[in-house]
């Protein structure tokens, strides 16, 4: 029934109108399977008829998606495109763009996290973690104590299996934007490296934690650097702090290098309104 056809007091007002469809639109619009489409691919355009890549065919196909059925694609600059699917096959699919829309859910300020890496499988939880958490970029760090050690060749496959994980945890979280994946440094290189962000170590020795330097501090870029498994040295302690990083607590507990970081990038976006 026409909402002027309504009783008086069933109506909507006009004024609520915009608002009620909005919701209704975010709540459909969060409900779409996601998926990443590769910028190198071709450019996503209003109209345009694309094929997926095969691993986007293989999920539509294990999602059991129809003809009709309606996704999101984004390529990771910003925004994500609205599209319709138009055939599927077990290998195959293709879909016609339909609407563009420019959704972010990026934090006010960058967060960039210096990893030292960590022993067996861990960077993979962390990276997917602080995708989820918003981080900007994220650095991953050799220091002494690291048990792992990359080669130029194992460096590139992981960097590829990293990003890879990153891709699909921005799918998952509604994040159009992808982190910066730097490649690997030396903790010494990096530290020389000119940073215009605040730079932050977590360590137990510190005398400020973080939770009170946040509540005096208003939200802005920070680099967060992380020690692997036994933490930085006392050396490297040293020579960050002679570079100007801020050391931190993260209070009375010891925090495994795979939970510190994001222990830490949770406090700050709590403390500064990026939950």
């Amino acid at each position: 029934m026409p909402n002027d056809r309504l009783p008086e007091s069933d109506r909507l007002p006009y004024n609520q109108k915009l608002p009620f469809f909005e919701a209704v639109f975010r709540r459909f619009f969060r409900t779409m399977p996601r998926f990443f489409y590769p910028p190198a691919l071709s450019p996503l355009q209003i109209g345009a008829q694309i094929d997926l890549p095969p691993d986007v065919a293989h999920h539509v196909f294990v999602l059991r998606l129809q003809v009709g059925d309606t996704v999101q694609l984004f390529n990771g600059e910003g925004g994500c495109f609205i599209a319709s699917l138009t055939s599927i096959e077990k290998k195959r699919a293709s879909a016609e763009i339909k609407l563009f829309a420019p959704e972010e859910a990026e934090l006010p300020y960058a967060l960039n996290l210096a990893q030292a890496l960590p022993e067996g499988s861990k960077m993979e939880w962390i990276i997917e973690k602080a995708m989820e958490l918003g981080v900007t970029s994220i650095q991953p760090l050799a220091s002494q104590r690291c048990v792992t050690r990359l080669s130029a060749e194992r460096a590139e496959k992981k960097l590829a299996h990293w990003q890879g994980i990153i891709q699909a945890a921005a799918a998952q979280c509604g994040r159009n934007r992808l982190a910066h994946l730097a490649p690997p440094l030396d903790l010494s290189r990096w530290l020389t490296q000119q940073d215009m962000h605040q730079r932050i170590m977590l360590s137990p020795r510190a005398e400020q934690s973080l939770a009170d330097w946040t509540r005096h501090h208003p939200p802005q870029a920070i680099s967060l650097l992380i020690g692997p498994e036994g933490g930085l040295s006392d050396e490297e302690e040293a020579l960050a702090s002679r570079h100007g990083v801020l050391a931190l607590s993260m209070g009375p507990r010891i925090l495994r290098t795979e939970t510190a970081g994001l222990a830490a990038i949770a406090a700050i976006n709590a403390a500064w309104g990026g939950m």
